[in-house]
Order: C-alpha cells, then sequence, then structure tokens
C-alpha cells in the first residue's frame, strides 16, 4: 500500500518578518524546510513526496532535497494563492499507484516518527481520514460584533494539527470540488460525507507564524 506524502510549503510567511518565505525562514542554520522533509524522507512509513513549493522557489527547495540526500522527493509544484489550492496541486502530481495520501505543513517542522504512524495506522479501521489533534486548556467563546454569543462546550472541541491522512480517492474526490473556506484538508472530506477519525497529536507540532514561534520549535531540536 504506497503512501505518498504532499509537504504544503508555499506559504509567504508574513507575519515572519522575514525577506524570504516561511518555508525558506532560518531554523538553526538551515531552511525551515529542511526539518520536516527530512524527517518524511527518514519515515519508513513513506514512500515518495511531492513538495509544494512558493511560486518561484520551485529550483530552491529541489537543492533543498538534494543536499539532503531526499530520494522519495519525485516533484516539487507551485503553490496556489491558498492552501487548500497548494495542496490540490501538489496531489495532482501524485502516482496513482498511491493508496493513501498524507498532507502535511512545512510550517510545522518538528514532525515525530509515532505521529506518522497513528494517522497512517488508523486508516486500517475503515476510516476515510485521520487527523491529529490536542484538547483545548481554555474556554472558547463564540464572538460577533466585539459581543459575546456562546460559550462553546470545551470538552466536545479539539485543536486539528497535521500531517492528516487519507484514503487517496477520497481526497483526491474531496479537492476537486469547493475549495472555499477550507482551513484543512479535513474539512473538504467532511463536507463530503467522508469520515474521519482522530488520533493524539503531538505540543511539538507547533505552527511557525512568527519569530517567537521559531525560537520555540527550535528549543525542541
Amino acid at each position: 500500500m504506497a503512501a505518498w506524502a504532499v509537504l504544503a510549503a508555499a506559504g509567504r510567511g508574513e507575519r515572519l518578518g522575514a525577506d524570504r518565505p516561511k518555508a525558506f525562514a532560518k531554523l538553526r542554520d538551515r531552511p525551515l524546510l529542511a526539518e520536516s522533509l527530512e524527517r518524511l524522507e527518514a519515515s519508513a512509513w513513506v514512500d515518495a513526496i511531492v513538495i509544494v513549493a512558493p511560486p518561484g522557489w520551485e529550483e530552491p527547495s529541489i537543492l533543498v532535497a538534494e543536499e539532503l540526500g531526499c530520494s522519495k522527493v519525485v516533484s516539487c509544484v507551485a503553490g496556489g494563492e491558498t492552501r487548500a489550492e497548494s495542496v490540490r496541486a501538489g496531489v495532482a502530481e501524485v502516482g496513482h499507484d498511491a493508496a493513501v495520501l498524507l498532507v502535511h505543513d512545512a510550517a510545522r517542522p518538528v514532525l515525530p516518527e509515532e505521529v506518522l504512524e497513528r494517522v497512517l495506522t488508523a486508516l486500517n479501521e475503515g476510516w476515510d481520514g485521520a487527523v491529529p489533534v490536542l484538547p483545548l486548556v481554555d474556554t472558547v467563546k463564540r464572538v460577533r460584533d466585539s459581543q459575546v454569543v456562546e460559550t462553546l462546550p470545551r470538552g466536545e472541541l479539539v485543536a486539528a494539527q497535521t500531517p492528516q491522512a487519507f484514503v487517496a480517492p477520497v481526497l483526491r474526490e474531496a479537492l476537486a470540488g469547493d475549495l472555499a473556506g477550507a482551513t484543512d484538508c479535513a474539512a473538504l472530506v467532511e463536507a463530503r460525507g467522508g469520515r474521519v477519525t482522530t488520533v493524539a497529536g503531538d505540543p511539538r507540532l507547533l505552527k511557525v507564524t512568527d519569530a517567537a514561534d521559531l525560537e520555540l520549535v527550535a528549543s525542541f531540536l
């Protein structure tokens, strides 16, 4: 059962204040992209990798892969205006032998092998998709025009992370539809009636959005 990974690395990263896309911000002494790419390459669960790069940064992305000796990278394509469009571009490069599609954000560079195992093995239980999650510790309120209109039941809420794993035909079909408003792949599959389960996430899968996040992630390494 071939498992292909789509590494979404096309984010602009404007909140980092860098002179380059987020995937090429420096994490210690190398591009942010290198950390998750190296971990996907080393994983026995992953057979092939497609990189979705910032437009115009395809060649530098391939150079990073070559410098790391990433033989599993089979393609690198430019991303779109939204994350969902970028993932669709990446999935279009995936071979027809893929039974499972794994989508991961390069902005979450510390990718534990055990999380990869959890999302992929969950598909063997008959689910269409699997998402790593963390429980929320804060009370969450719905606000409209600065006014609290509802306090949500925290016990039913989780924070979703990546990597997210899907049965390949299910994700392909979901990506063929309307992508508007989707902030992760699971939302697209859910909208099509797909059955998505959750597995334990990991606090180290922090999403880098600003310079403070980069410093915190570096402390995990």
